[in-house]
This record gives C-alpha cells, structure tokens and sequence, in this order.
C-alpha cells in the first residue's frame, strides 16, 4: 500500500503526518521550504488543554517548558476591571508559545519516526488521481512524481492542492487586521493575560480600539492592537507610539524600559471553501478554512482537522475504505467551522460597529466584552472545541442509551482510568491509537489490584463484547465520569469524542453503535471498484 502524501510541513500538516505513523500509516510530507523554521517572536499560538494533550501525545515533549500557562485573565474596559479569571486543575489556562517552538518539537519527532519521509524544498505543482491512488509532483532541485494512496492539503491559505481541485473558496478579506509587537518589559501584572477595550489613553475614534496582552516565558509580551478598518499603512513609527503609550497607560504615567523583539501585522480572513474532499484528495487547515477574528485561534482548528482525520486514513489505510467514514471528515469538520464562523458574523457588528441604541443599553458592554473574552479564552460559540451533535457517525436510537455528563458527539471529560495492564492513566492517554475506547464506571475499582475485579461481576461479559466489535477496541474502567451512574459503559472514538453512553452491558447496542461509528457496515468493493475519478468529475462539475 502506498503512503499518504501531506502537502505542506506546518504544524497541521507535520502533526497529521505524526497521527498517522502512531497508527502505523506510512507518511510523505512535501516542504517547499529548506526542512527548517524561521523563529519569529511576533508569531504566536494559544493552545488549550485538549490540543496540548494532543501534541504531547504525539511528540512525548512537555509544552509547558516551551510556553506560558497564563495564571490569570482580565477584561478590562476604560479603568474598571470587568471580568477576572483565575485558572485552577478543573479549569486549566491556555498555553502560549511561539509558533517555531511548536514546529520545532513537531519536526524533532518526526525525524525520529521511520514511517515518515520529509522531501524538502520540493513544491507541488501536479496531482493526478485513480481508482487506486493519488500521483503527485514537485518541482525543485529533487523534482520527482511521488505515488500515495491518500494526499491531504496541508498546504495554507493558498493552498496549491485546493487550487489545482478546482475547489472554491469563498469569504471575507480583512476581517481584522491588528497591530502587533513581541517586546521583554515588566508590567505590573506577571503572566496574567489581559483584553483591553476604550484604554483611557484612546479617547476617541475607530483607532481607540482595544489592546491584548499576552504573557510568554522569561519577561515577554506579545501585544496586538486592534487597527481601524482600511489599509492604512502600519509604519515603525506608529508601532512605537503604540508601544510607548500602552506601556506607559499601563504603569501609569512612567513608561517602563522595554526591548522590541519583533513587529508584524496580523490580518484576520473569514474563508470556507466548499468541499474538504475530492475523492482520494483531502484539505486540512488553513488549506480548508480561515477564521481568526475575535480572538479565536485557527490554528487549534487545523490540529482538529488533522485529529479526526487521521484515525479515519488509518482505517481506510489498514482495512480499506469506509466511504461514509471518510466523507465524515467534511461534514463534521466543515459544519464546526461554519458554525464558529457564522458565530462570529453574527456578533461583529455588535463588538465593532459601535454607537447607535445598542451603545446606551444598561450593561451591553459588559457582555460584550464577556463575548471577546470567550474567543480568547476558547469557551462559548466563539471559542469551545465543536461537537459532531449531527454527525453522519452517530448510531441511531438504541434502547439502552443513557446520558451522561457528555452528550454524544462532544469531547470526553479526561477522567483517570485503569488501562489494561492494570496501570492508571487519563483518557487522553489512550486517544490517537486507531482503537476504539470502552469506558466501563465502577466506582470503587481504583482501590483493588486490577487482578481482584477483572474476572468479577460484569467484567467478563463486557469483555466478551469488546472482543466481538468490528474493530479493535480497549476496554478500559474508571471510577467515576460527570453525569454517568455506577456500571455504564462508554464507547468514545479515537479522537475522543463520545459515540454513546449505555446503561450496564448491551453487547448488540454496542455493537451497533460501534458499527454506526465506523461509516455503517463494511462493504467488499473488490468486484466492484467505485471509479473515483469519474465521482470526482462529477461533483467538480456540481460545484
């Protein structure tokens, strides 16, 4: 079988190539550039809990050293504080690093992983598609047609693979466009984040805006200044006033010495293009969506993207393709990032368009800035990780659901468990392996040697039905899960995200659901091979 190509060596398309050689699934990453990454300071990501917990699984690298878990946030509007958080275990802060420190860790990994070839300064410039694979070709000093069974473009915004589709790509230009800084001072705050709106030193106009502050390790701040709308030019001269003056408002009256690491522009686009798939061709990405505004980060998207694509390459990879399976990935992928997007057009006018009735109604800005404040700390419409509530995986009703804490669809909650070898370990550890998960609720199993309770109560007739999925599973146990009462059972995908929850063992209801949660029942296409070239043309032609 032929290795999956990924177009493009940022840090979706490296982290998709890691997914996929976890589950054994050989890899050709295409970088058009030199195999290395330019450090930037001004260029930054915020990473929460569960795409921490991704990367790390993938990598075995800690973040928090190459970052900043920020220890608090606050909203402030003129000189009041609005909003404070503090971040605790059952609420953890999001984690700021640099982008090249991220690329780095990802790129250090996949040097070690036999099953991943790295072909640099090699640029797409072709794609042929059949019934059996996918031939690309790069041009450059090694230009060369390289054979795949799947390609995904991983490959940004003008993404080559999405252009060479024919796939539309439909948006908005310049959302937002911000000012931004990278710069090593002291404020009077240490590793607190804070979304600053109306700063008194601002007094009037669209340039009055707001300001982000944002901790990053060793004395450094990356700041972004909201610009009013145009294309005004953002000269050093107006970037050191910003500095100057947002420094010195902030310590009141005495600007503070500081040294200017980076500067930038940030423009913030609003794109959704039309189809993720293109029979053995997938986008993934910036390639497929770009969002930003508000203070969501597209880039933890992307490594969505690559999430729950690489589980479903995987079993098309091993086992042949699940058709269903794979046109999954658009329709819930896509359908999350419509939603964020569509969340957004809806509340722009509301936090930008200032003035009018909506300026004198008791309250209104404080909410407002409560919505800003989700983007950035990825909560609410804005910013919350999507669940796949109407995704084509989901089982029918089955009689012996039960709900919990969870609804089906979303992200589990990373409770402790009991693996297998009788070792405790979080959820997340298991995640990312290709198994389906079996979540078995025993309150009081922590406290016994695994050996005491594996052979007892429901335990072997669990067993037997995890045994008899059609796919390979982990049966799992954990004492407790939000909303879950004593002996159910959960069958969570392998990216995480909840099938269904049942009352007690119900080997035919898992068995369905576990089917449901694959694409439907398997079918032999040996006879019958679907000619996907002709099914590309034709949806190319609907478009």
């Amino acid at each position: 079988m032929d290795p999956v190509i990924v177009a493009g060596a940022g840090p979706v398309g490296l982290t998709l190539a890691l997914a996929l050689a976890r589950q054994e699934v050989p890899c050709v990453v295409l970088d058009e550039g030199p195999g290395k990454d330019e450090p930037r300071a001004a260029r930054t990501v915020v990473l929460r809990e569960d795409i921490v917990a991704l990367v790390e699984r993938l990598t075995g690298v800690r973040l928090a050293g190459l970052g900043c878990r920020w220890a608090g946030w606050r909203s402030m509007r003129r000189k009041q504080v609005t909003r404070e958080v503090e971040f605790d275990d059952a609420d953890p802060a999001p984690l700021h690093l640099p982008q090249h420190e991220l690329t780095g860790v990802l790129r250090t990994a996949l040097a070690r992983e036999s099953l991943v070839k790295v072909a640099v300064d090699s640029r797409l410039d072709g794609i042929e598609q059949e019934r059996s694979g996918v031939t690309a070709h790069t041009r450059g000093p090694g230009g060369t047609w390289w054979r795949g069974s799947y390609l995904v473009g991983c490959d940004g915004p003008r993404s080559t693979v999405r252009k060479l589709q024919d796939i539309r790509f439909p948006g908005r230009t310049a959302v937002e466009r911000y000012a931004v800084a990278t710069l090593r001072t002291e404020l009077p705050w240490t590793d607190e984040a804070l979304l600053h709106r109306m700063p008194p030193w601002r007094t009037s106009g669209p340039s009055a805006g707001e300001v982000v502050g944002r901790p990053l390790p060793d004395g450094v701040w990356r700041l972004d200044w909201l610009l009013p709308p145009g294309k005004d030019l953002v000269t050093p001269e107006l970037l050191v006033n910003r500095v100057r003056e947002t420094l010195t408002g902030w310590a009141e009256g005495v600007t503070p010495s500081y040294e200017l690491l980076d500067t930038g522009v940030h423009t913030v686009h609003h794109r959704l293009a039309r189809r993720w798939r293109v029979g053995r061709v997938f986008l993934a990405g910036d390639a497929a969506h770009l969002l930003g505004a508000l203070g969501t980060q597209g880039l933890e998207e992307g490594l969505r993207d690559a999430d729950n694509l690489a589980w479903k390459l995987a079993l098309a990879w091993h086992h042949g393709p699940r058709e269903a399976l794979l046109d999954s990935y658009q329709e819930e992928r896509r359908s999350v990032i419509a939603a964020r997007l569509r969340a957004a057009d809806q509340v722009l006018p509301l936090l930008r368009g200032g003035g009018g009735l909506r300026s004198y109604v008791p309250g209104s800005s404080r909410g407002h800035d409560t919505l800003l404040a989700d983007g950035h700390l990825g909560r609410g419409a804005l910013g919350a990780p999507g669940a796949y509530a109407d995704s084509p995986l989901t089982p029918g009703p089955l009689a012996g659901e039960t709900a919990v804490g969870t609804p089906p669809g979303s992200p589990v909650s990373d409770v402790r468990i009991t693996a297998e070898d009788g070792t405790f370990v979080r959820l997340r550890d298991r995640l990312g392996r290709g198994s389906l998960l079996v979540v078995l609720i025993a309150p009081g199993t922590g406290v016994w040697d695994r050996k005491h309770w594996v052979t007892a109560g429901i335990m072997p007739r669990l067993a037997a039905a995890v045994t008899a999925l059609p796919h390979r599973a982990e049966l799992l146990v954990a004492e407790a899960y939000p909303g879950a009462a004593a002996h159910t059972v959960l069958l969570v995908r392998p990216d995480g995200h909840l099938v269904s929850a049942f009352s007690g063992v119900r080997p035919a209801d898992l068995y369905a659901a576990a089917e449901a949660a694959l694409g439907g029942a398997a079918t032999d296409t040996t006879d019958t091979p679907r000619d996907e070239d002709a099914e590309a043309r034709a949806a190319a032609g609907s478009r």
